[in-house]
């Protein structure tokens, strides 16, 4: 993956690890937070395909996490602090694209498939089989992250427009 995506992809896995907690303790917060980077990876390589959109994506910025704090209750934060100025990278079709990748597994096979129509390409974003066929310990770990009926309102901000993209109109979940 460019590393011209990493602060989105970044952001994106810090504000769904924020909003959807890992179980406690330290290896399954390292295995929630494999899964939601592989999903935000997938998400910003379909969301920015190619150099172009990644460089007009540093050029312009991502537009940042407000909508999505409101939604999920999250916006008592102070926009102001520095230890909130990571949610200005947040790309809101990218979280709402990876919520939906972690709820449905088949949809994130579909969209690791289309990565190859990008100027990216499948094998930039490396093995993610934590996101298309993840185990019982990955659902022990993420929980709330794998929760569909909980991302719903989250992935449902630009479902529709991930579906057009994929060409998938009946993808569960």
């Amino acid at each position: 993956m460019p590393s011209d995506l990493s602060p989105v992809i970044a952001a994106a896995t810090r504000w769904l690890l924020t909003a959807f907690p890992a179980a406690a303790g330290a290896m399954n917060y390292a295995l929630a937070e494999a899964q939601a980077r592989q999903a935000a990876t997938i998400a910003a390589a379909l969301r920015y395909p190619t150099t172009l959109d990644v460089e007009l994506l540093n050029l312009l910025g991502p537009g940042g996490s407000g909508r999505l704090d409101a939604l999920t209750g999250a916006d008592q934060h102070h926009s102001g602090e520095t230890e909130h100025s990571w949610r200005t990278w947040v790309d809101e079709t990218v979280v709402s694209w990876a919520a939906n990748l972690l709820a449905d597994p088949d949809l994130a096979t579909t969209a690791e498939t289309a990565l190859s129509a990008t100027e990216h390409g499948a094998s930039t974003v490396g093995d993610v089989r934590r996101l298309t066929m993840p185990s019982p310990r990955d659902h022990d770990a993420a929980p709330l992250l794998r929760h569909p009926d909980l991302l719903a309102p989250v992935g449902s901000v630009h479902r529709t427009t991930l579906l057009e993209l994929l060409g998938s109109d009946t993808a569960g979940a």
